[in-house]
């Protein structure tokens, strides 16, 4: 067998490094998923096993019900819920309100419409730390603070997810929107039966970034959550090592392996959709 470019390749070169990368990757989720299964003095000592333990219920059951000692008898079951809202309605909100900008960029004319579409997309080069205060301040005020709205609401403006929007209603060629309005079609009708259909495969792929981001916020729900009812998992986490020697890392480890199904169940359901949405040129 040869590369396109005439030198011979090795098969077993090259499964040797896929091999290697993938083992590399995989190795430390394994010694958590292992570390879930064994009792806290095990690890304790300082031994990372490499095979499982016979703790593994146990754990997964002290973590959802008290959690760790540090939580105060406050299981991760409530904060794995509110990550999920959380994420859910993230991706969700970032999805609607940047398909709705850039439909309205693109298809509509109306004064200052390329300055509005810049106002947006200026805001990628500000950083988190200019704007985090500013916003924490708004949130404050309006007493959002510990509450849903307050951690989704200011999460939800993406202009990232506007541009990529944007980009693609380019490709939409002329001829359907002047089909569109040949038929009578209203803006509404033209997004619902044209534009919305061919974007699913784009929406789908953004929810699975979309989600996986608002699943890992730290930060943002760092700042505007202080009380446990609304905390999310990324914190409880946080929590529960808290620098103290006590840590109990096998209910910790747990933690983490229940913090990585949603994301994980979301990336394998939408693969195919993620995958078509990222490399589908024709549309």
């Amino acid at each position: 067998m040869q590369s396109p470019l005439g030198a011979p390749r090795a098969p077993w070169l090259t499964h040797a490094i896929l091999i290697a990368g993938v083992i590399l990757f995989a190795f430390p989720i394994w010694i958590v998923l292992v570390g879930s299964t064994h009792d806290a003095a095990t690890i304790g000592r300082g031994e990372v096993p490499l095979l499982p333990g016979g703790h593994g219920w146990e754990n997964y059951l002290t973590a959802l019900g008290r959690g760790s000692s540090v939580l105060a008898g406050l299981g991760v079951g409530p904060m794995l819920v509110n990550s999920l809202v959380m994420a859910l309605a993230v991706a969700i909100g970032k999805i609607v309100i940047s398909f709705a900008s850039a439909y309205a960029v693109v298809f509509f004319r109306f004064p200052g419409r390329m300055l509005a579409f810049w106002a947006i997309f200026i805001t990628l080069m500000l950083p988190v730390e200019v704007r985090i205060f500013p916003t924490f301040k708004v949130v404050s005020d309006l007493g959002l603070v510990n509450t849903y709205a307050g951690l989704i609401v200011p999460l939800i403006a993406s202009a990232t997810a506007t541009l990529l929007f944007r980009q693609f209603f380019l490709t939409i060629p002329d001829e359907f929107v002047e089909a569109a309005k040949m038929d009578g079609a209203g803006p509404l009708r033209f997004l619902w039966d044209v534009v919305l259909p061919l974007s699913r495969t784009n929406m789908a792929a953004l929810f699975v970034i979309l989600f996986v981001y608002g699943w890992n916020q730290y930060l943002w729900p760092l700042l505007v959550t202080t009380s446990a009812e609304v905390e999310t998992v990324v914190i409880g986490m946080v929590k529960m090592i808290g620098g103290e020697a006590n840590t109990e890392w096998n209910i910790v480890m747990a933690t983490c392996v229940l913090s990585l199904l949603p994301p994980v169940a979301v990336v394998v359901l939408m693969q195919r959709w993620f995958v078509k949405g990222l490399t589908e040129t024709e549309k």
